[in-house]
């Protein structure tokens, strides 16, 4: 006799796909979840990666600097001169009756967490510029030569 088709695991009309049997397909939510955990992944791993700091140190040093020497242009002489600067520059003497003044003016000037150096053709304030930092560097042309203005951070 012959089986029927509900026993038969061969139906009439049906073709049977044997490689289907034993797949399984993953559903969407969950294909997109692992696209967005491995998203989630890499933008964590590039905000770790150790990227080269900016040198905002010696452009901060270089404003501080270029702030405190436009200061000091632009200020009237104690004495005799254009401006503070031309005073100091202009001799030896001038520059040793004025370092004080311009060594506590410099320091009521910059920050307190700064330290300086005033270069001019006749001496220098301030302390000994440092080889192993960052500083930052401002000068102005006088008609007694050229000064100059260190700063650094403590």
């Amino acid at each position: 006799m012959r089986e029927s088709g509900r026993d038969s695991p061969h139906r009439p009309g049906r073709t049977r796909r044997r490689h289907d049997r034993g797949r399984g397909q993953l559903s969407l939510p969950v294909v997109e979840a692992a696209v967005g955990v491995a998203f989630l992944l890499a933008v964590a791993a590039s905000f770790g990666l150790a990227l080269p700091a900016p040198a905002t140190a010696e452009a901060q040093l270089d404003a501080y600097a270029d702030d405190a020497v436009t200061v000091l242009s632009a200020e009237p002489p104690r004495h005799a001169g254009g401006t503070r600067l031309d005073e100091v520059a202009r001799s030896p003497a001038a520059f040793d009756r004025e370092r004080d003044a311009l060594r506590d003016r410099v320091r009521r000037i910059l920050d307190d967490n700064l330290l300086f150096r005033v270069e001019t053709p006749h001496g220098a304030v301030g302390h000994e510029r440092p080889t192993t930092v960052s500083t930052g560097r401002a000068s102005v042309t006088t008609a007694g030569g050229e000064v100059v203005l260190w700063v650094w951070y403590v």
